[in-house]
């Protein structure tokens, strides 16, 4: 399995999806479903959805994870060339500085470019310790003028990406822009080709799901048309244990998969997912079962398409599974093959353990 996923994610690491731009990714994610003979569809908003039959009296699931990524859309093109841009999602405007960046033409077309960055030897004092924000940044494509970065594709909307850079570190630990979130569409992936070939269990819709970065609302449509009882979400948790987040939780990396006891995001929106304790019980009985470690995240400052998702039609009973992941929102996210692997194999047994008597409601 390691191996299917390593091939999965890196192909997927190479395909450029900014959010409401995920055609590509679609289309891969379509490609290999095809390949396994499972049949997908799209839906108006570009949501990727696969459906596997199965007990009728048992609760319907849906599990889900978004294929977009975060970057930057072109606001303008200056006279000698260089290109302005609007920031698309959380991106850290710390890490943005001197970056690789892919401007998405077409495939095939795509235009290569530089995040600049002011020469050291020229900068002032006060300068040298000054993030840049993303209004202010500049990109430069080796053009020259507008005319000829215009020749190229290149317009007002054009979506940009941090360009695709797969960093193989020790073990099973890659880096690079996106893993956020094509490590869980490589997961899913292997859960779809999982359900395809089990024998019983309950019915269960596989999405990918659009537009998370940019407002989390892409996995709403979807949930609304399949109206599921039963709702997993799929992404990233914050790896706690690197010098800087410490104090903020107790997430390994390489330390297996987790589930969030609680998240919270108090900027822009009042939401969040305080996960229904039967789905709690079901991970942590799983996990047992298995006798694999669960690690258990509760953060403020993070926030997925499940707070949307929770709140169709009389509710969905929810909750967010992950993988541990270094270095959010940046060009050199983190993750570890092994807990994508055990997160696979730890989601397709709880949905195997879903029968008929699956509690919905929070009565005691």
């Amino acid at each position: 399995m390691t191996g299917r996923l390593r091939t999965d994610l890196y192909d997927l690491m190479r395909t450029p999806g900014l959010s409401g731009h995920e055609e590509r990714v679609a289309r891969l994610i379509r490609a290999r479903f095809s390949d396994a003979g499972v049949e997908s569809r799209v839906d108006r908003m570009g949501n990727v959805i696969a459906s596997f039959e199965g007990e009728p009296e048992s609760p319907s699931v849906m599990i889900f994870t978004h294929m977009d990524q975060l970057g930057f859309f072109v606001r303008r093109i200056e006279a000698d060339g260089l290109i302005r841009v609007e920031r698309m999602g959380g991106v850290s405007e710390r890490a943005m500085a001197a970056q690789a960046v892919t401007l998405c033409i077409g495939e095939g077309r795509d235009v290569p470019g530089i995040i600049m960055n002011k020469a050291h030897h020229a900068t002032t004092p006060d300068e040298k310790y000054k993030v840049v924000p993303t209004p202010e940044i500049l990109i430069d494509t080796g053009h020259g003028s507008k005319q000829a970065v215009e020749a190229a594709g290149v317009k007002i909307g054009t979506p940009v990406v941090y360009q695709a850079r797969i960093i193989e570190l020790a073990g099973n630990r890659v880096a690079g822009p996106s893993v956020d979130d094509r490590a869980g569409c490589a997961a899913l992936l292997e859960i779809a080709r999982g359900l395809a070939a089990r024998d019983g269990g309950p019915t269960v819709h596989v999405v990918f799901s659009v537009q998370e970065e940019f407002n989390l609302r892409g996995a709403l449509v979807a949930a609304q048309a399949l109206q599921p009882d039963i709702a997993i979400q799929i992404d990233l948790m914050l790896a706690t244990d690197t010098p800087d987040l410490a104090d903020r939780g107790d997430m390994r990396l390489g330390g297996g998969p987790g589930i969030s006891l609680y998240s919270f995001h108090g900027r822009g929106t009042l939401n969040g997912v305080i996960p229904h304790p039967s789905m709690v019980s079901l991970f942590e009985d799983t996990a047992a079962e298995l006798d694999m470690p669960l690690q258990r995240s509760a953060q403020i400052g993070v926030l997925t398409d499940l707070s949307y998702v929770q709140l169709v039609g009389e509710g969905v009973a929810s909750i967010d599974i992950g993988f541990p992941m270094r270095h959010s929102h940046s060009a050199v996210e983190c993750c570890d093959l092994s807990d994508l692997q055990s997160m696979c194999e730890l989601a397709l047994a709880a949905i195997g353990n879903i029968g008929p008597d699956f509690k919905l409601t929070r009565e005691t």
